[in-house]
């Protein structure tokens, strides 16, 4: 069994909405998140939004919109083209976008997919489109996240020298 490239994992909005938007034969699952630097806290959460469904779908924030999120002085480290191809190369994930939006909600109530994942940090109230998925008969799930992997969490520890 070949791999797919990931540069041909990474799809524009309107593509990913043609193909994989409703009418559809499979499990549409959705998450989101900048993925700045991919540690293994991203993979396990992946890997666990991929048991969910038949195709995971990754919504990544370009640049911009990370910029916006506050994540810190000097994010993304990463260039989203560089960070969407990263994340398309892992073997869980299917398909990746970009959305320049501050929230997902746009890409999301687009595809509407049959589960929404977000980290166990969030709570259910906080999830961005969930409304509009649970209104399509879909639904939201929380993903317990790996202890001591974060992203800021990495890069204070490299600023503090260990």
């Amino acid at each position: 069994m070949s791999m797919t490239p990931p540069e041909e994992k990474i799809l524009r909005r309107e593509t990913l909405l043609r193909r994989y938007g409703r009418p559809r034969d499979v499990r549409i699952v959705f998450t989101n998140g900048c993925f700045d630097l991919v540690h293994r806290g991203h993979v396990a959460y992946l890997n666990a939004a991929r048991d969910l469904g038949d195709i995971l779908v990754v919504g990544v924030n370009t640049d911009e919109s990370v910029r916006r999120l506050s994540k810190g002085p000097g994010r993304p480290l990463v260039g989203e083209a560089d960070r969407a191809y990263v994340v398309a190369a892992l073997e869980c994930v299917d398909v990746v976008t970009l959305f320049d939006e501050d929230t997902p909600r746009e890409l999301v109530s687009g595809l509407l997919p049959d589960t929404l994942v977000k980290g166990a940090d969030y709570s259910m109230d906080a999830v961005v489109g969930r409304a509009e998925v649970e209104a399509a008969g879909g639904r939201v799930v929380l993903v317990p996240l790996v202890e001591g992997y974060s992203t800021t969490d990495l890069l204070r520890r490299i600023r503090e020298g260990g």
